[in-house]
């Protein structure tokens, strides 16, 4: 056979760091892995107990669209932490981890080749994925004015974002859903990061002064892999148009996409605790006024990064692989921003996402170099 559907995607970005990664790990120190966005802190107890609890009552099939109490847990949430317009059960909707989401969505949507869609110019490199799965077009693009005159199926957008930290005004979300709705597109905004907000208020793009008070063409992804330290067990969940997400719950049937019942009572214990979330918060932001010194006397800028887990940072006339090696040289593993679009090549995404021993290492190896 020839031909295939890998042969339409991208190289997979971390294998192009492999050098990088071995002369990291050769440090005598140990390596600090600043690179990825995987959470090391553990998942919060009310979390593990639930599941335990629910592990002997699950042997018949999860559904799709989650159990009433999940149902309820997400709308819950949603209303009480971020103010979104008014939701029933037919405006939300359980995934499997938003990474399958992401890939798959304009698939779900129905969107195929000849059509377009639309993503930030530095973005998450699984939505582009996710396009060239369904065979659409893509277009990179962070003026809404440019996306409109696509006349795309899909929009992307991200905030607080990955890689850069950016957080999207509400000026900017607006303006956002506007060119979405005058062209017909559904609006797909990536909000997983929105409990990790630094220097700027997010805001959902649900919440009715964004959205004018209907969901109409909106979709919102949120997880619980960072906010609850869960990505491995896959909880994610959509919210937003009744129309949009009912035919996704359709093709989502048919496609056997049905979030592990242990998993959805863990996900409805913790949608329901703000406190651990808090806690969460703290490890991080803690880790950040370590780093984000350490990184300034080492002659970096840091650029946006008002929330999410990251630091984009440069420094000087350096590509972001000259950066990395750079890095791997002192033992600290970075991603190179070439990894989120062409427009970051000057840039690496550091992580917060490693122990505070981690961090603290990599802080010290900065400041005495």
């Amino acid at each position: 056979m020839s031909g295939g559907l890998s042969g339409k995607l991208p190289d997979f970005p971390w294998d192009t760091i492999a050098d990088a990664r071995a002369r990291a790990q050769a440090h005598p120190g140990g390596l600090c892995d600043l690179s990825v966005g995987t959470p090391v802190d553990p998942v919060p107890e009310a979390g593990v107990r639930a599941l335990a609890d629910a592990a002997a009552s699950w042997s018949g099939y999860p559904t799709v669209w989650g159990t009433p109490a999940l149902r309820a847990a997400i709308r819950d949430y949603l209303e009480s932490r971020w103010g979104t317009v008014p939701l029933t059960d037919r405006n939300v909707l359980p995934v499997v981890g938003t990474k399958e989401l992401v890939a798959h969505l304009p698939l779900q949507l129905g969107v195929g080749p000849g059509e377009t869609v639309v993503l930030p110019t530095m973005a998450y490199p699984t939505y582009e994925v996710g396009a060239r799965i369904a065979g659409a077009n893509v277009l990179a693009t962070d003026d809404p004015g440019e996306a409109a005159a696509a006349r795309p199926a899909l929009i992307w957008i991200n905030s607080p974002g990955n890689p850069t930290g950016a957080i999207a005004s509400p000026g900017e979300l607006r303006a956002w859903v506007a060119a979405a709705r005058s062209t017909g597109a559904v609006l797909a905004s990536d909000e997983c990061y929105g409990e990790f907000a630094w220097d700027a208020e997010p805001f959902s793009v649900l919440h009715p002064d964004i959205c004018g008070g209907s969901a109409e063409g909106l979709i919102a992804a949120h997880s619980l892999s960072k906010r609850s330290n869960l990505a491995g067990y896959r909880a994610g969940f959509l919210a937003g148009c009744s129309t949009l997400l009912t035919e996704l719950l359709a093709v989502r049937k048919h496609s056997g996409l049905m979030m592990s019942g242990p998993v959805q009572d863990a996900m409805t214990v913790l949608l329901g605790d703000q406190e651990h979330v808090e806690v969460q918060r703290r490890r991080y932001l803690a880790r950040r006024a370590l780093l984000a010194p350490a990184l300034r006397a080492a002659g970096f800028t840091i650029d946006h990064s008002q929330g999410s887990l990251y630091l984009w940072v440069r420094r000087g006339e350096e590509t972001g692989r000259e950066i990395v090696a750079w890095l791997a040289e002192r033992g600290i593993l970075a991603a190179p921003g070439d990894f989120y679009g062409e427009a970051g090549r000057f840039h690496v995404r550091v992580a917060l996402t490693a122990t505070d021993e981690r961090i603290a290492s990599a802080a010290q190896r900065l400041t005495a170099h």
